[in-house]
């Protein structure tokens, strides 16, 4: 008898976990005055991207998201359900997808040090803000300048240290797994 799961197995539990993480890192939030907290989410997101890869770093947010479309309270603050997903920052969670996508793909071919590793997280991030901020403005009719100084702009200097974490944690990580991915 085989001890070892099949890859096949082995990575659907990785996007559950990862999924799982991402609900966990959503609740640890400091509130913000206009309603949407900052959260650890997106440190999450860096890390599924850089170290599950491309494919699975997105299945995983996949995950995450549809868990949150059928009413799975795993959103920043417990929410959950298509509300929350449609709603005017619905995008930027729908954006974690994108930005699991090409920060495994960036991770995979520049990811070996730790400068291009944010890099690639940071250019993952800058996605997931690009499709949560047009989300933003086409449903609030809010002009650009608007929604970057209520949606992007006060989360920079914490995404930043979020993505510096995330990629100490994914060379720390990668030093220690066999083969150096999960």
């Amino acid at each position: 008898m085989r001890a070892d799961p099949s890859p096949r197995v082995h990575g659907l539990v990785l996007c559950a976990l990862f999924a799982a993480l991402t609900a966990v890192c959503s609740q640890i939030a400091l509130p913000m005055p206009w309603g949407v907290p900052i959260n650890l989410a997106i440190f999450a997101v860096c890390l599924s991207g850089s170290l599950l890869g491309p494919v699975r770093g997105m299945a995983s947010m996949a995950v995450y998201v549809a868990l949150a479309a059928v009413g799975v309270p795993v959103l920043a603050g417990f929410q959950g359900g298509p509300a929350a997903i449609f709603g005017k920052t619905g995008g930027y969670v729908i954006g974690y997808m994108a930005a699991a996508l090409l920060t495994g793909l960036l991770a995979r071919r520049f990811g070996r040090r730790f400068w291009p590793l944010c890099a690639a997280m940071a250019i993952g991030c800058a996605a997931c803000y690009a499709l949560g901020t047009l989300w933003f403005v086409v449903l609030t009719q809010s002009p650009l300048p608007v929604a970057l100084g209520l949606c992007v702009l006060p989360y920079l200097p914490a995404d930043a240290v979020k993505i510096a974490l995330a990629a100490l944690l994914t060379l720390q990580l990668r030093r220690r797994l066999p083969h150096g991915r999960l």
